[in-house]
């Protein structure tokens, strides 16, 4: 199995670029952003309780996230691998994912970084609200808050996966079709 993290800011891109790596590679794309806002959405109790969270750009509690990716993991039998894509978001979440995946005898092969500087990622975030209608996109008291979020408590998750030779950055801001085309050279070179 290949096992991929795409790692950035909101509005790096993560979820464009899974999405392509996915369709290239053959692997589960594991969006938490994006299964949280369908449990809200559906109005679960998952997503009533996330809702409290999301709507202010905090982070959902570990053992909620934790608890829904572990789920994927064990009901997944025949994948060629995942790319998480907004998981993991603190170093205990890393710790908790290293975990799960040695329990399925597998480990993190990569962490790509999408690297863009904080003007363009507003800028981006501003262009999904009006694109998207993303609510939490809209507020730009969220998006500085969900940007010194991620700065505080996700950047850190560099330096975990730096000490384990598995981090990778990526030029964020260039185009779309260009940033593929680094993704797809660095994962090119794990697959050898």
């Amino acid at each position: 199995m290949l096992n991929l993290i795409l790692f950035g800011a909101p509005g790096a891109g993560k979820g464009t670029q899974a999405v392509r790596l996915r369709d290239r590679y053959g692997l589960k794309h594991l969006s938490t952003g994006e299964m949280l806002r369908n449990a809200m959405a559906a109005g679960t109790p998952l997503g009533l309780e996330a809702k409290k969270y999301m709507e202010t750009g905090g982070l959902v509690p570990d053992e909620m996230v934790i608890g829904i990716i572990a789920d994927v993991l064990h009901q997944c039998t025949g994948c060629k691998g995942f790319i998480f894509d907004g998981f993991p978001r603190t170093v205990a979440q890393a710790e908790r994912l290293d975990a799960l995946l040695k329990a399925e005898h597998e480990q993190v092969d990569a962490v790509l970084m999408l690297d863009v500087p904080k003007d363009e990622l507003i800028r981006r975030l501003k262009n999904r609200a009006n694109i998207e209608g993303r609510a939490d996109d809209q507020n730009e008291s969220i998006v500085a808050n969900r940007i010194s979020v991620y700065e505080t408590s996700t950047l850190p998750l560099a330096r975990y996966y730096m000490r384990r030779g598995k981090f990778q950055r990526i030029k964020g801001a260039l185009s779309v079709e260009e940033t593929y085309e680094q993704l797809t050279k660095r994962v090119d070179a794990l697959l050898g």
